[in-house]
């Protein structure tokens, strides 16, 4: 199976056209402080200020255009983290479907109370992320519902493109896109855009050195179980998707990995002078530039996916209130 068998960047065409103006075309704005210590014009793409507060209801809005009138009526079932979960669950309640999503025990409650909100029942037996797949597995059997994967679907790729559709039209000249990973989904998805509209530009995933999953995938050639562990718990995937892995082998240039540390100073820093209040997931790529964990041509222009802004005041405090 090779990228193309999986995403087209008419599929990402198709997937805006889909979405429509549900959602917010997010802002992409220069920092010239991560400039200046990178070396080259650097780009904050600002994922989130998307409705939910991440990327994610991108890619379940494409998939749930996408369902069968019978798939409708069944409902829709979804395992997640808590970005996943809100999306899903917002994007169910526009097309008025029954939607239950599976977390597991230990979740943010700030996630799991948004996800409550937007109308889906939530499900926490699992208990914890290697968990919830195997309760979802059960789940899905016993409800008939269908599937909306958090990261492997290849209509939740296309939606995540629009990401990259957005960025290439506000920084045409992009050198780099540097992309924070949990299962792969949305590197898929901007990785089959930048290398479709510019093929020279690189594209470089940045996933916690212990929340690994796409890292071992590709050095293994297969996807892998990992057992994930981050403060950036957005990020905290226990496998690569087969789909992923298949786009992510041909398209990206490079997965680094960034230490604990190094994200939540790529918090503190988007905080502090972006005056971004992001989430950790959302802060691993700029954490990965300011480490120097991304090697950074002079006079490139790079462009830092911020992928979302969920976390609680207090983690937030507590990270930023670290020195």
């Amino acid at each position: 199976m090779t990228a193309a068998d999986v995403l087209t960047l008419d599929d990402v065409l198709a997937a805006r056209g889909r979405i429509g103006d549900r959602l917010h075309r997010t802002p992409t704005f220069t920092s010239a402080t991560l400039s200046k210590r990178i070396g080259a014009t650097a780009h904050l793409k600002a994922e989130l200020f998307q409705r939910t507060g991440s990327f994610k209801p991108r890619g379940v809005l494409n998939i749930l255009a996408q369902l069968s009138d019978e798939e409708r009526a069944r409902g829709v079932i979804g395992v997640s983290a808590g970005n996943h979960a809100q999306a899903l669950a917002f994007g169910a309640a526009l097309e008025g479907l029954d939607c239950l999503v599976v977390m597991w025990q230990g979740a943010s409650e700030a996630k799991l109370a948004a996800t409550r909100e937007y109308g889906a029942e939530v499900d926490q037996e699992a208990a914890g992320p290697t968990d919830s797949f195997e309760r979802l597995a059960e789940l899905m059997e016993r409800s008939g519902r269908a599937l909306v994967h958090p990261f492997d679907d290849p209509r939740g790729h296309a939606g995540a493109g629009t990401v990259a559709l957005e960025a290439l039209e506000d920084v045409p000249e992009a050198d780099l896109v540097v992309v924070p990973v949990g299962g792969g989904g949305l590197i898929s998805g901007i990785a089959g855009v930048v290398k479709g509209a510019r093929p020279g530009a690189r594209v470089i995933g940045v996933e916690p050195e212990g929340s690994r999953a796409l890292f071992e995938a590709l050095r293994a050639g297969e996807p892998v179980p990992v057992t994930p562990v981050s403060v950036a718990d957005g990020l905290n995937a226990p496998f690569a998707g087969t789909n992923c892995l298949a786009i992510c082998r041909e398209l990206v240039d490079e997965v680094v990995l960034v230490t604990e540390e190094e994200i939540k100073a790529g918090m503190r820093f988007l905080y502090e002078r972006g005056k971004l209040a992001c989430e950790p997931a959302g802060a691993a790529a700029t954490g990965a530039l300011l480490a120097g964990k991304v090697p950074v041509e002079s006079g490139e222009n790079v462009v830092a996916i911020v992928s979302g802004g969920n976390v609680t005041p207090e983690n937030a405090s507590a990270i930023l209130g670290e020195k």
